[in-house]
């Protein structure tokens, strides 16, 4: 079985600031790493090359120079082989831009099995990615995987939606997201990182992309959604409220403060 796993370099966002005149997250503020729901999903990788022969899981990354260190950490943590996408082109692209230029990577990679996606990232907690790479594959996916019960013939997956968790038995080739609760991923031994320091990391750039990809549906250009602006809540001056009481007057006093509330926000403020 090929499985491929993509990962993202994400900012320490107990330590990252935001550039609100710009309406960009200042990456240079914070220490970086793996995108911690990733971690879920290389762990499953893994665990399914462990219980299959013949299995090779490969990470693949967008991102600049230095986010070849997640790649490395990745190869620690069990992944066979890494490819980082790294290019001028690539930078500034929202979630379609990104899905299309993962997608046009793997199809230069070759024949695939099963592509396992962390559920979204610390950074941008969309959730758009991994279901937008499976359509610009053509093929079908399962969002919010919490458990994997089989992966050989076929693939045997429970995912969780709201109240009610769904089996879903798929076919190959398929794309599948996954939840936190799916398993607890691994930590890298000392003898892990050396190795994986010492592994090669295929690098390509859009030039490498050029024979089957649209060069003006990467990065800035490819990207249909900008950042009006992003605006970071004040804590000073926040107090909770108790509403007691039952029925329609309870009601009525909750939706009455939060029309208040909303009547105050300025267009385009989502606080």
């Amino acid at each position: 079985m090929r499985i491929i796993v993509p990962v993202k370099q994400v900012p320490d966002m107990n330590q990252v600031k935001f550039r609100t005149d710009k309406g960009v997250v200042d990456r240079s503020s914070a220490d970086t790493e793996i995108n911690p729901f990733d971690l879920y999903a290389l762990e499953a990788a893994v665990r399914i090359k462990e219980a299959m022969g013949g299995t090779t899981v490969t990470v693949v990354s967008m991102g600049p120079r230095r986010a070849e260190a997640v790649l490395r950490d990745a190869l620690a943590r069990g992944a066979d082989k890494a490819l980082l996408l790294t290019d001028k082109a690539f930078a500034g692209a929202d979630t379609l831009a990104t899905a299309y230029t993962l997608a046009s990577a793997i199809r230069k990679l070759g024949d695939f099995d099963l592509i396992i996606c962390g559920e979204k990232t610390v950074d941008g907690d969309t959730g758009q990615v991994g279901p937008e790479l499976a359509e610009h594959l053509n093929i079908p996916h399962v969002a919010y995987v919490s458990s994997i019960r089989e992966a050989g013939e076929k693939l045997v997956v429970v995912c969780d939606l709201e109240n009610e968790a769904d089996t879903v038995e798929c076919r190959f080739p398929v794309l599948i997201t996954v939840t936190k609760d799916v398993n607890a991923p691994r930590l890298p031994g000392f003898r892990d990182k050396a190795t994986a320091r010492k592994a090669p990391v295929l690098v390509w750039g859009a030039g490498d992309l050029a024979d089957i990809a649209d060069a003006d549906r990467f990065g800035v250009k490819g990207s249909p959604t900008r950042v009006h602006r992003i605006t970071v809540p004040s804590e000073a001056g926040r107090k909770g409220k108790v509403f007691r009481g039952a029925g329609d007057g309870a009601i009525d006093e909750i939706a009455s403060v939060i029309l208040k509330n909303t009547a105050r926000l300025s267009p385009g403020d989502t606080r």
